[in-house]
């Protein structure tokens, strides 16, 4: 079959039939006009390059270099196709794995023709659930493909979700035009961190690939958890059973070489959360007039979720841990830069062995003092 990619064999995971689940199960965005949503892609545009300016004179980081990663405004579908490129390229390795295991057991051959189908179509159901909810996307892992560029020698694309943004603006009753620039400044942040520092991209691809190796789940485990998330989705779980079922994969499949790396990963990421809300908050004031309003209201949305429904699944994919990394890093960036000011802050970026440790993103004046001593 032709297959999305380039795929001939779905293997592991089916992952045409999971492009194929979440585009026709994705939801319907916004109500706009098709020159409105013209006005919208435009705007977006103009601001993401407003952006990328704000950020790099505010951060004073990497101001003179220039990067090819392109801006790509998408709809929910486009969002879809990028992260199952991006998902097919971080767990290569150990899809590969797991298909050499599977390939000794009894059943193999029924597991091969089902799994892959049953596994595309509940990885499409999460898709299309999470496609609605992003508003934007640095993707760091993101291989180019006919439709979707990226940068080259393995740089990321920023993704703006326009439906999304255009949802979330209407429900907060904000001033359209500045959350659309407030938006972009925190992900032109993301985009800044992985052009201005080299090495990062691939310290953080090789902790991802460490903890993939040292992932001991057989295939029907794997099946299982995204068979509990994709029951959690469409409220198939048993009443009672969020608590136990809402824990998340990276949970559930942990071993103690994983705790370590998940440890040294989870410092990382609320290191780079952290700093995209530390400097939209820092740049939002002198451009964007209604900060206030709009950091307010979407602190509030950010912290009560949506349903029950909703916190299950995103308690079960990790989400909850995201909002903690916002709130840890950006703590840990604030008190770094009032101490040691912007520039002392920014020697986090000089090398894999000066990233703050998960310990130090809670006492920041231990990082402080290990790297200034």
């Amino acid at each position: 079959m032709t297959g999305f990619g380039g795929i001939t064999s779905p293997g592991m995971v089916d992952w045409n039939l999971a492009v194929a689940t979440a585009t026709r199960l994705v939801r319907p965005g916004p109500d706009v006009s098709r020159d409105e949503a013209r006005a919208v892609v435009a705007e977006l545009r103009r601001h993401a390059k407003a952006a990328e300016e704000h950020v790099r004179g505010f951060t004073r980081m990497g101001t003179d270099e220039i990067h090819d990663t392109p801006v790509l405004v998408v709809d929910r579908p486009g969002w879809v196709r990028a992260n199952v490129a991006g998902f097919r390229e971080v767990l290569k390795p150990l899809l590969e794995k797991m298909q050499e295991r599977r390939g000794g057991n009894p059943g193999s051959a029924v597991l091969g023709a089902v799994g892959g189908k049953v596994t595309g179509v509940e990885l499409g159901m999460l898709l299309s659930f999470l496609s609605s909810r992003v508003l934007g996307q640095y993707e760091t892992f993101a291989p180019a493909t006919r439709d979707l560029p990226a940068g080259a020698n393995g740089g990321g694309r920023l993704l703006l979700v326009a439906p999304n943004i255009v949802h979330v603006e209407r429900e907060l009753d904000v001033d359209p035009h500045d959350f659309r620039l407030w938006v972009c400044l925190h992900e032109e942040t993301h985009r800044t961190q992985f052009t201005a520092v080299p090495w990062l991209r691939d310290h953080l691809e090789g902790e991802i690939q460490s903890f993939l190796a040292e992932t001991d789940v057989d295939p029907m485990t794997f099946l299982e958890r995204i068979r509990d998330a994709a029951q959690s989705l469409a409220g198939g779980r048993p009443e009672g059973e969020e608590e136990d079922g809402g824990r998340s994969f990276v949970e559930l499949v942990q071993t103690p070489a994983q705790r370590e790396i998940l440890a040294r990963l989870t410092a990382v990421m609320s290191l780079l959360e952290g700093h995209a809300d530390f400097v939209m908050d820092g740049v939002g004031p002198g451009v964007v007039p209604t900060v206030a309003e709009i950091r307010e209201k979407f602190q509030q949305r950010r912290a009560k979720g949506a349903s029950r429904l909703d916190q299950a699944l995103r308690k079960l994919l990790g989400l909850d841990a995201k909002l903690r990394q916002y709130r840890d890093g950006e703590r840990f960036v604030r008190a770094v830069v009032d101490e040691v000011g912007i520039d002392g802050f920014n020697r986090v970026w000089t090398s894999p062995n000066t990233l703050p440790t998960k310990a130090e993103i809670a006492k920041p004046a231990d990082w402080v003092a290990r790297v200034h001593r």
